[in-house]
């Protein structure tokens, strides 16, 4: 791309475009004066075509004038230079295509793991919610508990009395027929 400036000028308006200049001379001469052009856009666009005349008229190395490919070019050929352009056309299209149903799959996909996270995030509220009532509940019951430990405790040293209390009944009977028989 080349660069471009639009500079006033004694004799008229100077266009720069790169390394080379044309200036527009306001009357006579070959060249239009900026006022017949609508802008700096038309201006650029002359001194182009300018450009590639000059270039055309200018020999080449091997002598002969360079010529427009354009305008040389057989109409099959250009043919298929539009036909590879609507072909390439397409394809790129394709690939775009493409890309954009990826795009909306993965929109998509990370619209349900949004909402499966946002159904686990609900689950594991409530299970933090009831695993809270169950350790308050624990909590309310853990005198009880201890109640029915002691009372176990007690049954137990209870149960023990009554064997032994059975165990001595045994021997004061096992003594008393032994005193009755004689």
């Amino acid at each position: 791309m080349y660069g471009y400036a639009a500079l006033p000028a004694s004799d008229g308006v100077t266009i720069r475009v790169g390394n080379s200049s044309t200036t527009f001379l306001d009357a006579g001469g070959t060249l239009p004066s900026p006022n017949t052009l609508k802008g700096i856009g038309d201006l650029l666009e002359y001194h182009r075509q300018k450009m590639a005349e000059e270039e055309n008229r200018t020999p080449n190395r091997t002598g002969e004038q360079k010529r427009d490919v354009r305008d040389s070019a057989p109409p099959d050929i250009v043919e298929l230079c539009r036909e590879t352009f609507k072909k390439t056309s397409e394809y790129l299209k394709g690939e775009l295509d493409g890309t954009i149903e990826d795009y909306k799959l993965l929109e998509t996909m990370n619209k349900v793991t949004v909402s499966k996270y946002s159904e686990m995030k609900n689950t594991a509220g409530e299970i933090g919610g009831a695993l809270q009532e169950l350790n308050e509940k624990y909590e309310n019951l853990l005198p009880f508990l201890e109640q029915i430990d002691h009372v176990e405790d007690s049954v137990n040293s209870l149960e023990q009395a009554a064997y032994r209390l059975d165990a001595y009944s045994k021997r004061l009977e096992a003594k008393f027929k032994a005193l009755e028989r004689r």
